[in-house]
């Protein structure tokens, strides 16, 4: 399976150019690809991922990912999926930002022994020649042509119109992957679905003066089940620099994913094995929110790393509960599967004689016999209510029997509610 199939399978694709000669050109080794970030801010946010992953996926199947920053671009400004003009930025802005921005791909992609490239395209666009950019590059391009596509038209149709230093725009980027085949043999743009025009003009462009053929893929906008944008909430963008969005919140947001787009954001979002999301792909109730808490998880192990990880797992579990991860469900993921140490060392315990698990014992029995519950009958509401958890899993049944199969390394953990918990270890 190449990195397209993998893509393709996860989500990511959403146009090809060249069909078959791209999935041929993507079975050769070392194959250098590029996406280009807007540096309108010193952090990327949630909505910078789908790129950003589709970058680290070609890195792990051995290719040379390039990100792109528009130093030069930037101080234009893209009309795409804008109905104003865009904040022209300064150099001095630019070049915050590009630091900001590189620091947080390094989470993602390794730039190490020029194993990934981080390049400006300020470097070229700011040393252009006016004259000879307009015989050399514009002679390619038909304004025709270039009005029809979609992020011009719009733009054009509105009240504000469109400038002339936006209208620049796609020569630009056009530009951009014709230096990038010249000193990188770069063969490959990746961009969302509104930079179709702008990939389609740089690969007619390299064609042309060139006469090779370079390839595009298009990404899907990735919105919620809901229909909204994919990273905004009531607060603002999702962003990844902590000092903006606190990895705590960060995790809550996913944790709050809405359960139908819970498989769609594993397979985007994090590097769990496909065979594993599919799986969880009809889970509901309890076994959903187990699975919530692995792409909360995964997702901020990824920007933040594993300590903040850890400390909003546990500021999460502190708050709302803790939610023991069944060994089987996403099996990948390196979420803790139960309380901390320091959380059980203070959790009540007690033993049972293994005959008794051997013959089964009614689950509200259990939890009457561990003083979880008061009483039976008030075991047999709590469990009707929907309030009692054996290994993080939600008792269905009052009656329900446990046995030895229940536990785990000779032990289950109870609770009760969303704060009683109680660990049975069988007594040999």
């Amino acid at each position: 399976m190449n990195v397209l199939d993998t893509l393709k399978e996860r989500g990511f694709v959403e146009k090809t150019t060249h069909d078959q000669e791209l999935n041929d050109f993507l079975e050769a080794p070392n194959v250098s690809c590029y996406i280009g970030f807007d540096p309108t801010a010193s952090s990327l946010h949630v909505g910078h991922l789908l790129p950003i992953m589709a970058l680290a996926h070609m890195q792990k199947k051995g290719h040379r990912p390039i990100a792109l920053v528009g130093g030069g671009t930037g101080l234009v400004g893209d009309p795409s999926g804008k109905t104003e003009m865009r904040q022209l930025l300064t150099p001095e802005i630019v070049e915050v930002n590009v630091k900001g921005i590189k620091k947080q791909l390094s989470h993602f992609i390794d730039f190490e022994d020029n194993k990934a490239l981080l390049l400006n395209n300020a470097e070229w666009l700011t040393k252009i020649e006016y004259i000879p950019f307009l015989r050399d590059i514009g002679r390619c391009f038909s304004v025709n042509r270039m009005i029809k596509a979609e992020s011009y038209r719009s733009r054009l149709e509105s009240e504000e119109g469109l400038s002339f230093i936006e209208f620049n725009y796609m020569l630009l980027q056009a530009y951009d992957f014709l230096m990038l085949y010249e000193q990188c043999n770069c063969k490959l743009q990746l961009g969302g679905s509104d930079q179709w025009g702008n990939i389609v003009a740089g690969i007619d462009l390299v064609r042309k003066i060139k006469q090779d053929t370079v390839f595009g893929i298009t990404f899907p906008l990735i919105t919620t089940s809901s229909g909204a944008k994919m990273g905004k909430t009531a607060g603002g963008a999702v962003w990844l620099d902590a000092a903006r969005t606190s990895p705590y919140d960060y995790y809550q947001f996913w944790i709050n994913s809405d359960d139908l787009d819970v498989s769609r954001f594993l397979a985007l979002f994090t590097f769990l094995p496909i065979n594993e999301i599919k799986a969880i792909q009809n889970l509901s109730g309890q076994q959903l929110n187990m699975a919530k808490s692995a792409l909360a998880f995964e997702a901020t192990l990824l920007v933040h790393g594993r300590k903040e990880a850890l400390k909003a797992h546990e500021a999460a579990a502190k708050m709302f509960g803790s939610r023991i991860i069944s060994e089987d469900l996403l099996p990948s993921s390196s979420i803790p599967r139960k309380p901390s140490s320091n959380k059980l060392a203070s959790v009540p315990t007690s033993q049972i004689d293994i005959l008794k698990v051997q013959n089964g014992i009614a689950a509200f029995k259990l939890f009457h016999m561990v003083d979880l519950c008061s009483s039976g009958a008030a075991a047999r509401r709590l469990i009707e209510q929907g309030g009692a958890y054996i290994n993080g899993n939600r008792i269905e049944k009052f009656d329900q029997t446990i046995t030895e199969e229940n536990f785990r390394s000779n032990e289950i953990l109870l609770r009760a509610g969303k704060k009683k918990f109680h660990i049975v270890k069988i007594k040999q």
